[in-house]
C-alpha cells in the first residue's frame, strides 16, 4: 500500500467539502482530466462518478465508486481507469489543532499492475499521491467547494 500523509490548514469539514463534491474530483487528482457525471448521492456508499482519464484525444472513460463514507472522517473509494486497473484509494482525515492530518493510502487492486511488483510503479504512485495530497490541501485551504468555483477563485 502506498500512503501519503499531510497536514491541511483547513478544518477537516472544509476538506470533506471539496472530497463530496466530485465536479471538483480532477482539480485534484492527479491523472484525471475531467468529469462527465456526479451521481446524486455522491459520496455516499455505492455512489459514482464517472470521469475521463489523459489527455484528448486519447481519453479513457471509466468511473470512480464509493467504498464507505464517514463525513469529516474518511472517503473510500475504487477507482478505475481500464485498461490500467483498478485500485483501492482510502482517505482518512483527522483534526489536527485548527487543522487536518489527511492520509491518502492507494493499493493496486486489479490490471496489469498488479502483476508488477510494488518495487516497479510505487515511485510514481507515491510521487502522483503526494501532488493529488498538495491539490486537495490547496482547494481544502481556500474554500473551494464553499465559492463552487474551480480553484477556490
Amino acid at each position: 500500500m502506498i500512503v501519503v500523509e499531510r497536514r491541511i490548514a483547513a478544518a477537516p469539514q472544509e476538506v470533506w467539502d471539496v472530497l463530496a463534491d466530485g465536479w471538483l474530483y480532477p482539480l485534484w487528482v492527479v491523472g484525471a482530466s475531467s468529469i462527465r457525471a456526479v451521481e446524486d448521492e455522491w459520496p455516499g456508499a455505492g455512489s459514482r462518478i464517472h470521469h475521463s482519464v489523459g489527455a484528448w484525444p486519447a481519453l479513457v472513460h471509466d468511473s470512480t465508486v464509493v467504498l464507505e463514507a464517514v463525513p469529516r472522517r474518511l472517503l473510500a473509494l475504487r477507482a478505475r481507469m481500464w485498461p490500467a486497473g483498478a485500485a483501492d484509494v482510502r482517505i482518512s482525515l483527522e483534526r489536527d489543532g485548527d487543522g487536518t492530518r489527511l492520509t491518502l493510502a492507494e493499493q493496486v487492486a486489479s490490471g496489469p499492475l498488479a502483476l508488477l511488483p510494488r518495487l516497479l510503479y510505487g515511485p510514481v504512485l507515491k510521487a502522483r499521491n503526494v501532488e493529488s495530497a498538495r491539490r486537495l490541501a490547496r482547494l481544502s485551504e481556500r474554500g473551494a467547494a464553499r465559492r463552487g468555483a474551480p480553484g477556490g477563485d
